[in-house]
């Protein structure tokens, strides 16, 4: 299972799920895409190499996150997939593979991005993120 979507009075809470922090990111991605629109039906047509750092993981996490919501309200993409994410020192380079958002029927729109629940486990790895929608 790569994630998963767990009960929430108002927002969207998930867990995300992996082998390694890294592959819990990716998985982040897909449930993420997945409040909107489901990640499979989103065409791979554009490529974005994106970087952000944070202060800690879970700061990483939401500075992540916040970065994808940027590239659909100011660049109008959304990601479908992760073809590469590397985390080092508390840096992470990844590229995404998407299309533009405009092309699809939004369910519904993510506002921001919470630290309300926000967990990282490892061993076994799992990122819980609650979704302002």
């Amino acid at each position: 299972m790569k994630f998963k979507f767990l009960e929430h009075k108002a927002d969207v809470k998930f867990q995300a799920f992996g082998n390694s922090l890294e592959e819990c990111f990716k998985n982040a991605t897909l449930a993420f895409t997945s409040v909107m629109i489901d990640y499979k039906k989103i065409k791979p047509k554009i490529h974005k190499k994106i970087s952000v750092k944070g202060t800690d993981l879970k700061n990483l996490l939401y500075n992540f996150l916040e970065e994808l919501i940027i590239l659909i309200d100011a660049e109008n993409f959304i990601s479908s997939k992760v073809k590469f994410l590397k985390i080092k020192k508390l840096t992470l380079k990844a590229e995404l593979i998407g299309d533009e958002i405009s092309n699809y029927e939004v369910h519904n729109h993510i506002k921001a991005v919470t630290y309300n629940e926000m967990k990282i486990k490892e061993k076994p790895y799992m990122i819980q993120v609650v979704l302002d929608i």
